[in-house]
């Protein structure tokens, strides 16, 4: 055959080729389409239009990310599902998934789903299982991820999984996160490697019992904390016996009942916890407001609130939570206290109660005038509220001398001791996915607040800032400290309080519903650029030179990404994600209230960042260090949105 003859065949076949691939590809995205739509078939939503655009006649996926609601898609081809907050209960049809053979990530986090764990193996290449957050219950079969070789996250936190842990989730090669806490597991953890490298491993707030495993000795202890009958490192050593716990309660009850008879019995007071100089001047510099997690050196002096009669005061309880134990102010003034620290409202205490059960006790000094019946219709109102990024509370007390109000502690402290305290050398600080996450959170619980408590109510929140984003040990963020405004005093509220370091409160005298945005762009400043808002540190009006200006200032004179915090790891290949918050957060600090985000906005433009389209592409690995700016440099046109 002629030279020219074989290089025209070879022309032709190669045409022919590449005609066929592209006709398999579409055949395949057709195909894909047809499964998805059986599939969504088997679920039902409270939002008839959550998944209104899964439609054949639409494309599943685009060049740079997916035409339909809850697809991931890389490089146009449908790789996973993240149907996240879309309230869905029904049936997971897995035998309808397992018909796609490109699928390798699935989420489902915060829905409403029940009954048994859907049958995971059946989807042997799966990377990625999230169904935390749901109603799944019953017991998980041993064998449940056998043959998922390829399985490296799995988060089944906050359901109502019971049984042992299954020994095939421990066998799993590439596992490399694990989330099983507020779930029912009992039993011993099973023998994982011990070579194993975690990003994310958790087993709080469980039954397991007996020795944890030498292979997670060297784990943090917030992964095993809740568990009342594990022990072993990094717990410690167990618990003393109990006819020695008892003889201590005894001690203890005879000497409250001996100062309760002398009439001193006005505090119960803990042992000094020693903490430097230096911290303590740290702690009220920097945390406005009672930081959960630090130790400050002073007594804990809770109060007793006595009538006329001299008995103790009431506690009310503003939740009801099916399971919530129930205790009265005695046992809170029995128990060990310790102070947390010092905030803008009073004095803030840890007391763990006999069962174990730690809870956040707050003084509140500068109250504003309103009667009881009042102060009790409002903290019932917040009492009801409910969402996972939400920390309502869980009782109070009002008398003429004391207000206090009591909430859970939250383990993992507030997202400020995160930010800005001194670390052990080599201790990494938070990760850009966790941030992110943690922006997210706060976000959504903002957005409910501001759905809670409607117009003509301005400041839903009004005391958003880092010290009062709490973080449990699955570094999910709770609001804190949210809707005191109207119980405040005016003066008190206007001298200390976050929503009025704002522009329009400094310079106009006068708060909006766009404050709470405001303070969310600089939260959001805050956590990227890993400095601690200098105006926070002032109290009444004064000059307004806040974190805003000084990004500004420094990206519209160095057009560089420095602005971003150097102890932020697992940045590599995500500028692009990280500057696009960074954005979002300059459009919260809009001077110009009229200018400004309304919070709508800026929540549907932050749920669009992206947390993991693929392993390439802004993934969870922590990467190396220096690795923040390794894919390009910042611009000038990157911040053109400044103009």
């Amino acid at each position: 055959m002629a030279h020219n003859e074989v290089r025209w065949l070879l022309v032709v076949l190669t045409l022919a080729y590449v005609v066929a691939a592209a006709q398999s590809a579409g055949d395949g995205s057709d195909r894909d389409a047809e499964v998805l739509i059986k599939f969504k078939s088997s679920l039902s939503s409270k939002d008839p239009a959550a998944l209104n655009n899964w439609n054949k006649s639409i494309d599943l996926c685009a060049e740079k990310g997916s035409n339909w609601a809850g697809l991931i898609c890389n490089k146009g081809v449908f790789s996973g599902l993240r149907l996240e907050n879309m309230s869905l209960t029904g049936i997971i049809d897995v035998d309808s998934l397992a018909e796609l053979p490109t699928l390798r990530s699935l989420s489902f986090m915060n829905n409403s789903f029940d009954g048994p764990m859907p049958k995971a193996s059946k989807l042997g290449a799966l990377k990625n299982l999230y169904l935390s957050l749901n109603r799944f219950s019953g017991e998980i079969p041993d064998d449940a991820f056998e043959g998922m070789r390829s399985l490296r996250r799995v988060h089944l936190a906050r359901n109502a999984f019971r049984g042992t842990i299954p020994k095939s989730l421990a066998a799993l090669p590439r596992l490399e996160e694990l989330s099983l806490e507020g779930n029912r597991f009992e039993g011993n953890i099973p023998d994982f490697r011990p070579d194993h490298e975690w990003r994310v491993f958790n087993l709080a707030d469980n039954q397991l019992k007996g020795h944890i495993p030498k292979g997670l000795s060297k784990m943090n202890s917030s992964s095993f904390v809740g568990n009342k009958n594990l022990c072993g490192q990094p717990l410690g050593t167990c618990k003393a016996p109990k006819n020695h716990y008892i003889v201590i309660i005894i001690v203890l009850a005879i000497a409250v009942v001996a100062l309760a008879t002398l009439g001193a019995f006005p505090f119960i007071r803990s042992r000094r916890t020693q903490t430097s100089q230096y911290e303590k001047a740290q702690a009220h510099k920097n945390f406005g407001a009672y930081d959960v997690g630090r130790k400050v050196a002073e007594s804990a002096e809770l109060p007793a609130d006595q009538n006329k009669n001299g008995e103790l005061g009431k506690l009310f309880f503003v939740r009801n939570d099916r399971d919530r134990e129930r205790f009265d102010l005695q046992d809170l003034l029995e128990a060990p206290a310790e102070v947390l620290g010092s905030g803008s409202f009073g004095c803030a205490y840890k007391a763990v109660l006999l069962s174990g059960t730690a809870m956040v006790v707050k003084r509140f000094r500068q109250m504003n005038k309103m009667g009881k019946e009042e102060f009790h219709a409002h903290m019932t109102r917040l009492g009801s509220l409910s969402h996972p990024n939400v920390l309502p509370p869980v009782a109070f007390l009002y008398s003429k001398e004391e207000k206090l109000l009591i909430s859970d502690f939250v383990e993992n402290g507030s997202l400020a001791s995160h930010l800005h305290e001194r670390r052990a050398p080599g201790q990494p600080g938070l990760d850009w996915l966790t941030r992110l996450r943690i922006i997210k959170g706060v976000a959504r619980g903002l957005a409910y607040l501001h759905k809670e408590f409607p117009a003509p109510i301005s400041l839903p929140h009004g005391h958003l800032k880092s010290s009062n984003v709490l973080l449990d040990c699955t570094f999910r963020p709770l609001l804190s400290e949210f809707a005191l405004v109207p119980v405040i005093s005016k003066e008190h509220a206007q001298h200390y309080m976050a929503a009025y370091k704002s522009p329009e409160f400094t310079q106009l005298d006068r708060e909006d519903r766009k404050t709470d945005v405001w303070c969310l762009g600089i939260l959001i400043l805050e956590v990227l650029t890993g400095k601690f808002p200098a105006n926070y540190q002032k109290h009444g009006k004064g000059e307004n030179k806040d974190l805003a200006m000084w990004v500004n200032s420094v990206v519209r004179e160095e057009w560089t990404g420095e602005v971003f915090d150097v102890n932020m790891k697992g940045t590599k290949n995500c500028e692009e994600e990280m500057l696009k918050l960074l954005k979002i957060g300059m459009c919260c600090c809009e001077w110009n209230v009229v200018r400004r985000w309304e919070l709508r906005e800026a929540l549907e433009k932050i749920e669009k960042l992206k947390e993991r389209d693929n392993e390439d592409d802004c993934n969870s690995s922590y990467g190396s260090e220096g690795d923040m700016y390794s894919s390009r440099a910042m611009t000038e046109e990157d911040f053109s949105f400044l103009s």
